[in-house]
Parts: structure tokens; C-alpha cells; sequence
């Protein structure tokens, strides 16, 4: 509990409750779904979470795209169709992204990202991937569809859009997604330090996309490079985030 704060441990135990990856796509992923807390359960069993994610684009290519939801108006029994015969591109929703944007994406939403993009993912922490459609490549034993859970947690109105940067303040920090089971904050500081606090309730994972960061926490002090992650217990509670250069960092806890 110190480290990760009472609510986390009374939600996930001793499993760190989030999982945060940069993913850097040289080609389209496959199309995924994931279930939800309690689909999780009933399809996988016990102990097991869903997925609720969410993306910051770090960089992007011109023209740049990815797949969030199914086309409005695709009925069940369309998708069901296009998941079984391989033509789940034809109803896909594609969306144009840039530097900047953040994308929630709510478990049941058909998602996948394309080539030239780099994204930070911040999600449950659950490894369920059900694989809807892999571009034509050849399945193995490790890396195979998921047809019949696809179908079953698939929503067909689930549709989610990119939100551009919102307006920064330097120094504060701005909060970009929040859900129950993450919140994700953008740190700006081009001349001005950043006081933060867990409040004793939540640690903060504290993730450099540019410049770089001292942090002084718990007595410590030490230094984040660009793409380095560091984790400030909850029980840590005021600390200090301080600029080199100038600096951006994304910020996930579980507020609350």
C-alpha cells in the first residue's frame, strides 16, 4: 500500500495495477479487442482483468492512421460476418492522428495501430489481446485469431475519437484521460518547476517524452532521460518535478 496506494491494492493485490509500454509501429498491428472486467472473468476465469487502455501519439508520420471503433450503422450481425470471413477492414473506423492527440480506448472497441506511429499505451494490468484479424499473415502457435471471443466482447457501437493537445500551462500539470481504473496527466515546463503530490493515495508513474527531469522525492533526488519511466510511491506524498531543458512527461496514477 505504500507503494501503490490502499485503492490499488484493493483492486488488483500485490499485481501492479497498470501496465505502460511505448509501442513504435513500422506496419499495421493486428485488429484486437479486449473484454472487460467481467467478460475477463467469465471467458478466462478467475483472477483475471480486462483491458481498458488509452494512447498518447509521441510521433507520427504525415497521414498517419489508426483503427478506433466500427463504422456507425455496422449491425451485429455485419460484424459478426466481416470478424468470420476476414473483411473487418471494409467496417473498420479509420482515424488520421498527430503529435499530441490522446485516444481512451474502452474495452469491446476494435482498435489497431498503424505504420509511423510512436505511442505511449497505458492500460489494465491484463495481457487479454483477442487478435479479430492479422493482415493476411500466417497464424502460429503463438500468434493465432481469437474469432470466437473477438465475437464475444465486440461491440459494434463502440467508437472512440483523437483528442488534440489541450491548452498547457507551464508548470501545471493537465490532465488529458480519466477513467476508474487510470488517470493520465501531461507535465509542461519550459521555465517553471512542478510541484506534485500523491496525497498518500495513488504513486505516480512519471514518463519523459521530452527534455529531461530531476525528480526529488522520499529524500532522493535523481534524473529521468527522454522515454525513462520512474515510479514515486504513494506514500512519498509532496514532491518536486524539476525541468532540464525543456520538458514534457506524461504522469498515470489511479486518482480515484
Amino acid at each position: 500500500a505504500e507503494l501503490l496506494g490502499a485503492r490499488a491494492v484493493e483492486h488488483t493485490g500485490l499485481r501492479f495495477p497498470l501496465l505502460i509500454k511505448l509501442l513504435d509501429c513500422a506496419e499495421w498491428l493486428s485488429l484486437q479487442v479486449h473484454p472487460n472486467d467481467q467478460q475477463a472473468a467469465s471467458l478466462e476465469g478467475p483472477g483475471f482483468f480486462g483491458k481498458t487502455e488509452a494512447w498518447y501519439v509521441l510521433d507520427a508520420d504525415p497521414g498517419a492512421q489508426l483503427i478506433a471503433g466500427i463504422q456507425p450503422g455496422t449491425s451485429p450481425e455485419a460484424l459478426e460476418s466481416a470478424i468470420r470471413d476476414g473483411t473487418i477492414t471494409d467496417y473498420a473506423q479509420y482515424i488520421n492522428v498527430h503529435p499530441g492527440d490522446s485516444i481512451f480506448m474502452r474495452p469491446g472497441t476494435i482498435h489497431a495501430l498503424g505504420p509511423g506511429l510512436l505511442i505511449y499505451e497505458v492500460q489494465q494490468t491484463s495481457d487479454l489481446t483477442y487478435r479479430v484479424y492479422d493482415w493476411g499473415r500466417p497464424q502460429t502457435e503463438k500468434r493465432h485469431l481469437h474469432i470466437d471471443k473477438s465475437l464475444a466482447v465486440a461491440d459494434p457501437h463502440a467508437v472512440t475519437q483523437a483528442n488534440p493537445l489541450p491548452p498547457l500551462e507551464d508548470g501545471r500539470a493537465k490532465e488529458l484521460l480519466r477513467c476508474p481504473y487510470f488517470t493520465l496527466d501531461l507535465l509542461p515546463a519550459q521555465e517553471n518547476a512542478l510541484a506534485l503530490d500523491t496525497g498518500g493515495k495513488t504513486f505516480h508513474a512519471i514518463t519523459v517524452i521530452e527534455g529531461q527531469a530531476e525528480i526529488s522525492s522520499c529524500g532522493a533526488q535523481f534524473t529521468l532521460s527522454k522515454f525513462e519511466t520512474a515510479v514515486v510511491p504513494a506514500a512519498c506524498g509532496a514532491y518536486q518535478v524539476r525541468r532540464i531543458g525543456k520538458l514534457r512527461a506524461l504522469k498515470a496514477s489511479i486518482e480515484g
